[in-house]
């Protein structure tokens, strides 16, 4: 009889939970969500592919774009309040304020990338999404139900 879809808890042996916040610090940190020893980056936001300490491998990791999403979301609140805050304390000419708020959003947009990236992945590693739990990602394909009567 074919199965579709099945119960995972059959014959799955129970894993032990990832503390989530823990594998995120070391994230943010640009260390290895599993032993925090290694690096987590070779380089900018380029994520090894192994970890020299533990050997936790990375390169399965989905971190994709979500980290620049998340860097966008916390600098633009930022910029904008300080926007905000400035205009309401200084008179300030739209070219000064240019001045101050585009290279303040670069280089916090590129501060906060890095260790945003590690925090997602270390998200992702703690709760064992892409890879992280031993399992593969590629989609099981299904035997016919039927056999050749011949």
């Amino acid at each position: 009889m074919l199965e579709f879809g099945g119960n995972k808890a059959e014959g799955a042996h129970q894993e032990t939970p990832r503390n989530i916040w823990g594998a995120v610090k070391r994230g943010l940190l640009g260390r290895c969500p599993n032993c925090g020893e290694g690096k987590l980056f070779k380089a900018y936001i380029k994520p090894v592919d192994a970890c020299s300490e533990c050997g936790e491998e990375m390169f399965h990791h989905r971190a994709d774009d979500f980290p620049a999403y998340l860097a966008i979301f916390v600098v633009g609140h930022i910029v904008v309040a300080g926007f905000m805050a400035t205009d309401t304390w200084l008179v300030l000419e739209s070219w000064q304020h240019l001045m101050i708020w585009i290279p303040a959003t670069i280089v916090l947009t590129l501060a906060m990338l890095q260790p945003i990236k590690g925090g997602v992945i270390g998200l992702q590693w703690a709760l064992r999404m892409h890879g992280f739990g031993g399992e593969s990602e590629e989609p099981l394909l299904a035997e016919p139900a039927y056999e050749d009567a011949r």
